[in-house]
């Protein structure tokens, strides 16, 4: 026991370079004591790791912050999620009746996910540590700005936290529509916080996007398609950040101008047009889709080509159609506004524009396949979520292609459908891409192994549970019923029952995943570490607890 901590203490040092440094006493007690060593000076010992901490422009050490914050938002986002389904399951009234906490729950859950969890990981997170090291650069072009584009994240997550301790928080949905998000209807400060809030996660995506450019451009010591197609992934959804990040924050602007400064952009009475802020918005958010998912793609790639041991098929070919997924992002925002009274023209345009993306996008599934074929794959748990990923993303695709469909979008529009549709896409999509590049680089960047079969059973229980979580929600599209609504008829509740029984399995899946990392801080460096009867062991408990939560469920489906 005294050399399980010991070495995880080691470890932790050794990983995250802690504020105190501290030592492990082996001669008193079972399981040690903590100890300062003996020379210990708070000037020389704390204030210069302090200062270091605040103030390091390493890409690395930037590039793991954004990864630990980014782990940190998807804990508060998942738990929101699951506060959520916790609710639509109708076994207890979580939000005892008042839903306008429900609907801050909802809007939440996806800033969170979006712009505190998927962007800093798949962007700040692995293209900090991995850009500057394919290219052959020292470091970032431009090191401080790379420490101050991550500083403004926490302060971000702050003044977003602050909106909710005003007026009950702000319940207008992510997409933050007014009149809803207009001072008639949220009269308090939360949605200013979180306009507030949305600047400053802006302004950090736009520093780090010029960063990523110039980086990519001027200290690339390598021709430009000898380099990985992750560094091309980051360098292209740069170039989609710079351009559509400025529209949002004209958008946000103008709206906070409107709450507080008598400024009628979105008001109809003074002759504003709230259909305005939606193509302002979503002419940022459907490229937002793209900057999320083309950064897993470029990881996706990287991983499929290392684990199959084979040259990327078509390396041109899948740098060409990323490229032409981010131009053709840029004319196909409308299609999100289908019911806000399109002419027959502009919906055929957008309909087509739409179908038209498929085929990039198709190419690049492809690819991977080819890249696959006659290759001597290796299924490491990075090759197992890449299978996932191709798989699950493949089936938001296609239920993206129904849903650009003007005729179908307005009969499926705000529904379920939609929902099941975009977390396919990036709940199963660009998560799974980061598990993957997880479990691909953790080695490299902590020194430590992780227990490979915990790693599998990770991968199998999220697979279950994320699936069972989203695919009856296509059923409950079909069958008409509305997203961002707490209460329903009876003729729902079974499929809702069986999508948040989905959200135990996947919730059981991130505890098995936050246990391998606690594990491996004790392995030791040691290669192929693999404990079979823990996960065996785990594998059992974890059963055990879902089927007693199934007969839970069951029990108030029965009621």
């Amino acid at each position: 026991m005294n050399n399980f901590f010991k070495n995880i203490i080691n470890n932790i040092k050794t990983i995250t370079n802690p504020f105190i440094s501290f030592s492990l006493s082996s001669t008193t007690g079972s399981l040690g004591s903590l100890s300062l060593p003996l020379r210990f000076n708070w000037s020389k010992d704390i204030f210069p790791s302090v200062i270091s901490f605040f103030t390091s422009t390493d890409h690395k050490v930037i590039g793991k912050y954004y990864l630990a914050f980014g782990a940190f938002s998807a804990i508060i986002g998942m738990f929101f999620s699951f506060l959520i389904r916790l609710q639509l399951m109708h076994a207890v009234d979580v939000f005892a009746g008042n839903y306008q906490y429900y609907n801050v729950v909802v809007t939440f859950h996806g800033i969170m996910m979006i712009f505190m969890f998927v962007m800093p990981v798949l962007i700040g997170g692995f293209g900090n540590y991995l850009l500057p090291i394919s290219i052959g650069a020292p470091d970032m072009a431009f090191p401080r700005l790379n420490n101050a584009s991550f500083w403004f994240m926490p302060c971000s997550l702050i003044f977003m936290f602050f909106s909710l301790f005003f007026d009950q928080g702000a319940g207008t949905g992510w997409t933050m529509y007014p009149p809803l998000s207009a001072s008639v209807y949220h009269p308090g400060l939360s949605v200013d916080f979180l306009i507030l809030s949305l600047h400053l996660a802006g302004l950090s995506s736009l520093l780090g996007s010029i960063n990523f450019i110039v980086t990519f451009i001027n200290l690339r010591r390598v021709g430009w398609f000898d380099v990985s197609i992750y560094a091309w992934s980051i360098f292209i959804t740069s170039i989609l950040i710079v351009l559509a990040v400025p529209v949002l924050a004209a958008g946000l602007t103008m709206l906070l101008t409107d709450r507080n400064f008598g400024t009628s952009f979105f008001e109809p009475i003074a002759g504003g047009d709230p259909v305005l802020f939606q193509h302002l918005f979503w002419f940022f958010g459907h490229p937002e889709v793209y900057i999320i998912i083309l950064p897993a793609f470029g990881i996706i790639s990287d991983i499929v080509s290392c684990n199959s041991r084979k040259v990327t098929f078509g390396k041109v070919s899948m740098i060409s159609a990323m490229g032409s997924i981010g131009v053709l992002g840029f004319i196909v925002w409308a299609h999100h506004m289908y019911t806000v009274g399109l002419d027959i023209d502009s919906r055929a345009f957008f309909t087509g524009a739409t179908m038209i993306i498929a085929i990039p996008t198709g190419l690049k599934v492809f690819s991977w396949l080819s890249t696959l074929w006659g290759g001597v794959i290796e299924w490491t748990p990075s090759m197992l979520f890449v299978a996932g990923f191709i798989l699950l993303f493949t089936l938001g695709g296609l239920t993206g292609i129904i849903l650009s469909n003007a005729s179908l979008d307005i009969r499926l529009h705000d529904t379920y459908y939609v929902v099941a549709h975009f977390h396919y896409v990036l709940s199963m999509g660009a998560v799974f891409a980061i598990f993957a590049a997880f479990y691909q680089y953790y080695p490299s960047l902590t020194g430590l192994d992780y227990n490979v079969g915990l790693a599998k059973l990770h991968f199998w229980f999220f697979l279950i549970g994320v699936n069972l979580v989203f695919f009856p929600m296509h059923f409950l599209g079909l069958l008409g019923l509305p997203r961002r609504i707490a209460e329903f008829p009876d003729m729902f509740a079974a499929w809702n029952w069986y999508s948040s029984l989905g959200s135990f399995i996947t919730l059981f899946s991130v505890f098995i995943f936050i246990a391998l990392v606690i594990f491996s801080f004790n392995s030791s460096n040691k290669k192929n570490y693999e404990s079979i009867s823990a996960c065996g062991e785990c594998g059992i408990v974890l059963g055990v607890i879902a089927l007693f939560f199934s007969c839970v469920a069951l029990k108030f489906l029965a009621n």
